[in-house]
């Protein structure tokens, strides 16, 4: 097989997986019956503008307001309800400024209102109302050193949600006695829905001791502000919860399945919810590819091996350079397999983003390393400066989509012929 021929499996792969997962489809059939009083629209994540503007569509006949925050550049027009853009991964006054408006929109409301949550991976940072005693300073500077620290989704997510003012269910605390219905589209390992934008409509049993320990784990530094904060005792947040998931990252992967049954090819998933490093997975990954090619286990004949989840990328001292989780996994991957003929992989963030860069991801052929190396690039080198994203820049071999405006975390296939 010629590796445009396996690139192009390989997007149409990634692809099927994005559009399973668009808001557009999956919002309106998920929509509960229509309120008697006001319907009020809250909502952040990278989807969460795509959601409002389904429901603000299908919905003509309602009262209908509402402010919805997403990233910037994520953005689309959603009639009646006000869209707003905040910073990921880190928040920014934007941030604060939309956690303000949104609580705001929710007070005041009776029991035949309807508070209509739509929350997306990415929500935790674009709607940051630091819990009292904190600013917003507090919370960024715990956010860069989780991000920097190897942390994963889960623990960041249990962290924010004790140095905030609405997450963790308090956001559908300030709603009552309104009815809440909260449309999730999911980006978490395991699709527990109170570390989806850390759930702020969803009832929390966790205590803030837990995310001291995670602080400690990691070796944060842990400010007197912060301290204070996660020391006092608090109460589970507990209501009714009507909460729906539309999309997640397992029907995302049955979608790329289908695909890769399309093309002739026998997909076999090895899970939607794989963590760890980055570059570990991938040594992994390349093992059990090897494995499929040479000896027919766990599976014969040519095949894909698809997964989803949420790696990490621990940056341990110096300045890292350009590249997110899944650029970082198919270079640790390319080095793995140093060439193998067969095989061809990519890798990206559903949402089109991967970290902080343009491209959603990139792939690999039996010739990444060969090439890099004719440009005088050292693919080990990029790997251990964090690197990736200019090593497959300079190849030319970035998968760039621009923001999709849906997020059910990243997308990985391995094709092997």
């Amino acid at each position: 097989m010629r590796n445009d021929q396996a690139a192009e499996i390989l997007h149409d792969i990634f692809q099927q997986a994005v559009d399973s997962a668009l808001a557009g489809p999956v919002t309106p059939p998920a929509l509960p019956e229509k309120p008697k009083g006001r319907c009020v629209v809250i909502g952040a994540g990278k989807a969460s503008a795509a959601m409002a503007a389904a429901v603000d569509a299908a919905w003509p006949d309602v009262e209908l307001t509402g402010v919805v925050v997403t990233r910037y550049g994520h953005s689309v027009p959603a009639g009646r309800i006000r869209i707003l853009e905040a910073a990921h991964p880190v928040s920014d006054a934007m941030s604060e400024t939309a956690a303000m408006l949104i609580a705001e929109a929710v007070r005041g409301l009776a029991e035949d209102d309807l508070v209509l949550a739509l929350m997306s991976g990415g929500g935790s940072s674009l709607m940051a109302l630091p819990a009292p005693g904190l600013n917003l300073a507090d919370k960024q500077a715990i956010t860069r050193a989780l991000l920097h620290s190897g942390a994963n989704i889960k623990e960041m997510n249990l962290v924010r949600r004790h140095l905030s003012a609405i997450k963790g269910g308090k956001l559908a605390a300030m709603a009552q006695p309104a009815r809440v219905v909260t449309l999730i589209i999911s980006d978490v390992p395991g699709d527990n829905p109170s570390d989806v934008a850390s759930g702020p409509t969803v009832p929390d049993n966790s205590m803030p001791e837990e995310a001291l320990k995670v602080l400690e784990r990691y070796g944060i530094d842990v400010p007197e502000p912060v301290q204070h904060a996660l020391s006092c005792p608090a109460k589970p947040t507990t209501f009714d919860c009507d909460t729906r998931m539309i999309a997640t990252p397992s029907l995302a992967l049955q979608a790329a399945a289908e695909a890769v049954r399309r093309h002739g090819f026998t997909p076999m998933i090895l899970g939607d919810a794989i963590e760890g490093e980055s570059r570990q997975a991938a040594i992994v990954m390349a093992g059990i590819a090897r494995s499929v090619k040479q000896y027919g286990q766990p599976l014969s004949g040519p095949a894909v091996l698809l997964s989803g989840g949420e790696t990490t990328v621990t940056v341990n001292g110096g300045k890292a350079g350009k590249g997110g989780r899944n650029t970082e996994f198919l270079l640790s991957l390319a080095c793995a397999l140093q060439g193998e003929e067969g095989i061809w992989a990519i890798a990206g963030d559903s949402d089109g983003i991967d970290g902080t860069e343009d491209a959603a991801g990139a792939i690999v052929y039996p010739d990444t390393l060969a090439r890099g190396k004719h440009n005088g690039l050292i693919a080990g080198s990029y790997l251990d400066a964090h690197d990736s994203y200019s090593y497959f820049h300079s190849i030319g071999d970035l998968v760039i989509t621009g923001p999709t405006l849906t997020n059910v975390n990243d997308i990985r296939a391995i094709l092997i012929k």
